[in-house]
């Protein structure tokens, strides 16, 4: 019984939390956004935050082939021979993991 009672508190607190990280990342853009409409006034203000307030976070850069080679360096780190050039190959041709 103790178990249930775990599993449906930390349910119940998951749901609970959820908003609240999404809220404070709201809060944040808001924040944001009133920093950057301080010299607006009326439909001028009203306009980019309504185009502040609906956009998307900006894409991260691609990874550089140099910060590829590094980034694989790393994580092949004790392999060596023919398993060192398999996961190298593998790990340069995927996609960037960012």
């Amino acid at each position: 019984m103790k178990i249930q009672s775990a599993i449906a508190a930390l349910v119940l607190g998951t749901v609970l939390v959820s908003p609240v990280f999404a809220q404070n990342s709201q809060q944040t853009k808001m924040a944001d956004c009133n920093k950057q409409a301080a010299d607006k006034k009326g439909d001028d203000r009203k306009a980019f935050m309504k185009t502040c307030l609906s956009a998307k976070p900006a894409a991260a850069a691609p990874m550089s082939q140099q910060d590829k080679m590094k980034a694989c360096n790393t994580q092949a780190a004790g392999k060596k021979g023919d398993d060192r050039k398999a996961f190298m190959k593998t790990c340069l041709s995927s996609a960037p993991a960012n």
